[in-house]
């Protein structure tokens, strides 16, 4: 099996010596990759990379996940060579639909359909690709293509993400019954979202790379105490229901291990990212995997 790549999702804004700290904390931890979120009541993704990218040298530095809706095509993919100029070529964008309609009311943004939504991530995928291979496009990134994930779980959104990204983001989640909310999908939703990717990738010389966004890291308790603490997510499920669930990771190291170990063997799933609340414990998970 290849090398396990481990990201840290940086979530709380905070000053620029907090900021940088957490920053240095998180590659002498051993994460591969940071990445801050496009939430409203989160640090703004392009200058905290910024300024993470001040005081790291070895990670990657990613938006995960930029919602489309906020941008315009021509406007992201100024910000994304700027960044990646300022990060010396490290940046990593993870591009997604939208899902929170009260961050679009927030902002004053029409709140489309879904189908309005993937039509737009899907536009402004190709446009911002297209852009950013263009000699003749200024600002220039660092690299010579900036890699795209593509973050979803619907059957167009992976359909689109197995012919385009570089890295397809697994939410491990689907929408639940109310605007905003979602609800975790268990370990057989997860194989078939997976299946169903593959399917539309084959033929591509080279497939991507699996992502899974981890919802919670508990190295003691149980997983509705876990769970209990996702308020995005309905959460009525037993405890025995829960244990299905692949985006909880609860149990000592050594197990933690072995539950990454199976979704690479059996998913090809082989890059993990952890919330910010789980850094340090997460850590423990990558070094018995190193």
């Amino acid at each position: 099996m290849s090398r396990l790549r481990f990201g840290i999702n940086l979530l709380s804004p905070s000053d620029r010596v907090t900021w940088q700290d957490r920053c240095r904390r998180a590659e002498d931890l051993g994460y591969d990759v940071i990445s801050v979120a496009d939430h409203l009541g989160m640090p703004a993704p392009f200058p905290a990379l910024v300024a993470a990218a001040a005081v790291t040298t070895r990670p990657r530095l990613s938006v995960f996940v930029l919602n489309t809706g906020f941008y315009v095509p021509a406007l992201l993919a100024r910000d994304l060579a700027t960044t990646d100029q300022l990060t010396d070529g490290r940046l990593d964008a993870a591009l997604g639909a939208g899902y929170v309609k009260d961050e679009f009311d927030a902002a004053g943004l029409r709140w489309g359909t879904a189908r309005e939504r993937v039509d737009h991530l899907e536009r402004t995928t190709l446009e911002v690709r297209r852009l950013l291979a263009d000699p003749e496009h200024l600002p220039r990134p660092r690299q010579t293509c900036v890699p795209l994930t593509i973050a979803g779980n619907g059957d167009r959104v992976l359909r689109f993400a197995a012919r385009q990204a570089d890295t397809v983001a697994l939410s491990g989640a689907a929408e639940g019954n109310r605007p905003g909310r979602l609800r975790l999908l268990r370990y057989g939703e997860l194989t078939h979202r997976v299946r169903h990717l593959q399917r539309h990738a084959d033929g591509r010389p080279t497939p991507p790379e699996l992502n899974l966004l981890i919802h919670a890291v508990a190295l003691s308790g149980s997983r509705r105490e876990a769970a209990a603490a996702l308020r995005r997510f309905d959460v009525t499920w037993s405890e025995g229901e829960l244990a299905d669930v692949p985006t909880l990771l609860v149990g000592a190291p050594t197990q933690l291990v072995e539950d990454l170990e199976r979704l690479q063997a059996e998913l090809g799933i082989g890059y993990i990212t952890v919330p910010e609340p789980a850094m340090e414990d997460f850590a423990k998970v990558i070094s018995r995997v190193r």
